[in-house]
This record gives structure tokens, sequence and C-alpha cells, in this order.
């Protein structure tokens, strides 16, 4: 009889998992950046671009801006290139803008469209959004190419949205 109530929990538990949907990206309270505080990617002024601005924030409290979510990218899939001496773990949050509500979200939630007619400041860009239905409407409106996620992101398809090559 315990193994029978067991199965059936383990069954429900399954069931649950596979009905929810994916979390959303949650907001993040992350320092704004400061009026001379540069891109370390690009070297452009990030405080000029509020509606793009993505952030890493480390342990120490030591946190660097980025011009978009493409830049941000291209600096954690190369970080001893872009940030000698910072590593990964050492890491508390990153976030990204939502394109729509402009808000500060998790980057590793946040839905990413690549291919539309939306530029960013570097051009190209991976545009945030905070939902997977917002990311699907988004990809309608704008004419994008695919929806990809934090962990999908490569530096090779970063390379590619630089060329206009959206894969």
């Amino acid at each position: 009889m315990i193994f029978m109530k067991f199965s059936l929990r383990n069954i429900i538990g399954l069931w649950l998992v596979l009905l929810v949907p994916a979390a959303n990206a949650e907001p993040v309270d992350l320092p704004q950046p400061e009026a001379g505080d540069t891109c370390p990617v690009c070297g452009m002024f990030v405080a000029k671009y509020p509606e793009w601005v993505a952030t890493v924030l480390y342990r120490d409290g030591h946190a660097h801006h980025f011009d978009g979510a493409k830049d941000l990218f291209k600096y954690l899939l190369d970080l001893p290139r872009w940030a000698s001496g910072h590593q990964v773990e050492n890491i508390q949050s990153i976030g990204v803008t939502e394109y729509y509500g402009l808000t500060l979200v998790d980057a590793r939630k946040a839905w990413y469209v690549i291919g539309s007619d939306v530029l960013g400041p570097m051009g190209h860009e991976l545009v945030p959004l905070e939902t997977r239905e917002d990311a699907e409407e988004f990809l309608r409106d704008h004419k994008a190419r695919r929806i990809v996620r934090y962990d999908d992101i490569r530096l090779d398809m970063l390379m590619k949205l630089d060329n206009g090559d959206f894969e």
C-alpha cells in the first residue's frame, strides 16, 4: 500500500512539473550605471542607453554594466578576455533590461529573441523578454527568427548577430 501511495505521489509530481509553465524572469535589484560607466566589451557609455542596460554584480559588490544583452553574453562567455581576475563563481546576479517593461530581470530566467527588426545600441541584439508569451509576441510583431534561453546562447551566435546573420 505504501508503494502505491509513493508511486501515485510520483505520478502527480511528474504531472505538476509537466503542466507548470517554465519560470518567468523575475525582477532583480542591481546598481544602476553612472554617467561615466562604460561597457567592458565595446567601450560605450552605458547610462546613455537605459532601455538596454545589462549588469553583472559580483559578490564583493563590484558591478560591470553593458549596453545590451549581446555584449553581456560576450563578456560572460569569454570572461578571461574581458574581466581578468574575475570568475564566474563569484557572480552574485545578472540582470538584463526587459524590452516591454524596461525593468531589470534575472538574465538566467529571461527569454531572448534573435533576428528582429529592433536594433540596440550595437546593432542587432538579443532582445530580453520576461515571459515566453512576450517572446512569442515579440517574435511575430518584429519579424524575428527565433527564441533562445540563457543556456542556449553561444559566442558564435553573438558573432553572427554582429554580422546580421541570424542562423
